[in-house]
């Protein structure tokens, strides 16, 4: 797979048998992106789920990121290449920058060059970054080139459209992942998306999702449930019309749920 798959399974905050049975039941549904993370402290299981479901390596696309303790020029590589241990794979199909370092103790420069000498070495196919702002973004740009940034992966949900950065990475040319899709299953009680769910005999879920798909977004929507994994990945067969489009788009507050205090100045 080169190109990054519209539809994956985030496994954000799913720990041991949780994430194993979440990955188990994705990938026996059809899911073939699997996203992870340093941080995450379940690679090594994620790793043993992809092991035991038996679909080809080549038919799957492994995300991991790299956890802000390790973005010295020192250490991503080595750190990267324990996940790859633990993942049970030669080579990831994508390496994320977490986040960019707290207080930018580190330069974007001397993370995203050993990022880039990571490819080089096979260790990822592919590399991107995460939770960047512009001034971030520019400054990955400037070190490796907008063609080398494969995804920038952000918060981003109908309360939470974070406009100024998805028009600045599409006008570099930078594709956008979506995580959080559903705002923490916020999207199931809201009355213009239970609205719209009712019209296409979908669920609200599935409605955010596909505003997230039809904007071109890779979305990376988590699940412990089987028939939620299921109706979440049935998301794709959606058509939301102009109207639908529109409605959702006001639905945008700001409100964002990932911001921890080593967070940087969002825009």
């Amino acid at each position: 797979m080169s190109t990054i798959p519209a539809f994956g399974l985030g496994t954000f905050r799913l720990k041991e048998q949780e994430v194993i049975d979440s990955v188990t039941n994705g990938l026996e549904l059809g899911y073939r992106h699997i996203d992870t993370a340093q941080i995450y402290g379940n690679e090594a299981d994620v790793g043993k789920a992809i092991a035991a479901a038996g679909v080809a390596r080549k038919d799957l696309f492994v995300t991991t990121k790299i956890w802000t303790d390790n973005l010295g020029k020192d250490k991503l590589i080595p750190s990267l290449k324990e996940s790859l241990d633990k993942l049970r794979t030669e080579q990831v199909d994508l390496t994320l920058i977490h986040w960019p370092s707290p207080n930018d103790a580190i330069a974007v420069a001397t993370y995203m060059e050993a990022l880039a000498e990571a490819r080089a070495q096979r260790l990822t196919r592919l590399i991107g970054v995460s939770n960047f702002t512009i001034a971030h973004l520019q400054q990955a740009i400037a070190a490796v080139g907008a063609a080398e940034i494969a995804t920038l992966q952000v918060e981003i949900h109908p309360f939470l459209q974070n406009r100024k950065v998805v028009e600045f990475a599409r006008a570099q040319g930078i594709h956008l992942t979506a995580y959080m899709p559903l705002a923490y299953g916020k999207v199931m009680t809201d009355p213009t998306l239970i609205g719209i769910a009712k019209a296409h005999q979908a669920n609200p879920a599935q409605i955010a999702l596909a505003w997230s798909l039809q904007q071109g977004f890779a979305t990376i929507p988590s699940s412990t449930k089987r028939a939620n994994l299921e109706s979440n990945l049935a998301a794709q067969k959606i058509v939301l019309s102009d109207a639908d489009m529109q409605a959702i788009t006001k639905l945008d507050k700001g409100e964002r749920l990932a911001n921890p205090d080593f967070a940087p100045q969002w825009d």
